[in-house]
């Protein structure tokens, strides 16, 4: 009996650098949920720390940006360089699930993500927060950072946030969420006879 074909671990490293941040993210999707990051914003390295583990993601990502300011450029271009190292880690998306969607609650939260690795970027994002801030950071950026993912990932993706009144959890149901949906847009199904998961034989 011949051994089972041993799939590639499928992995990317992408530095980005402009005149407003510098940026490393190296991503393994076939990981183990171990994370290491420092972007220097402590709530942005919270979530991002609930998209490794419960996406079971190894995401180690460094961030230099121009804080004095805000938070805006450094959260924005950690979405853009996150999505462009899941692209590229990606590959071909030969035998994915390609579809991801998941339910998380956090005590009076309630958030829903459903997602396509479509090759074609598109964001909806209902999120009523109920309140601006978390602390310091600002949650309208939650949204740049999704939006710079999708542009960059290539991904379909659809936020709702269903109910809540705490806005740290309203955000860590989000992106709990998200985590477990691309964690199942990512298995290898095991159904699959290792084609791309689309009529048109690419994504």
């Amino acid at each position: 009996m011949n051994a089972p074909m041993e799939l590639p671990v499928r992995t990317a490293q992408v530095e980005r650098r402009t005149a407003e941040t510098e940026i490393t993210v190296r991503l393994t999707i076939d990981g183990t949920g171990r994370t290491k990051l420092a972007t220097g914003i402590a709530f942005l390295d919270h979530m991002l720390d609930q998209v490794g583990r419960h996406a079971l993601f190894d995401l180690d990502i460094s961030a230099r940006g121009d804080l004095h300011i805000d938070a805006h450029h450094t959260v924005e271009d950690v979405g853009i360089t996150f999505g462009q190292a899941f692209k590229r880690a990606m590959a071909d998306k030969k035998g994915i699930r390609r579809y991801g969607h998941a339910y998380v609650p956090l005590d009076e939260a309630l958030s829903r993500v459903v997602l396509d690795l479509s090759g074609r970027p598109g964001i909806e994002y209902h999120v009523p927060f109920a309140r601006a801030l978390v602390g310091t950071f600002d949650v309208d950026l939650i949204h740049e950072f999704f939006q710079g993912f999708v542009n960059h990932a290539l991904v379909t993706l659809h936020v709702d946030n269903l109910r809540g009144s705490n806005a740290h959890h309203q955000a860590e149901t989000v992106f709990k969420a998200f985590a477990r949906a691309l964690r199942m847009a990512c298995e290898r199904d095991p159904r699959s006879a290792g084609d791309v998961p689309s009529t048109k034989g690419t994504l």
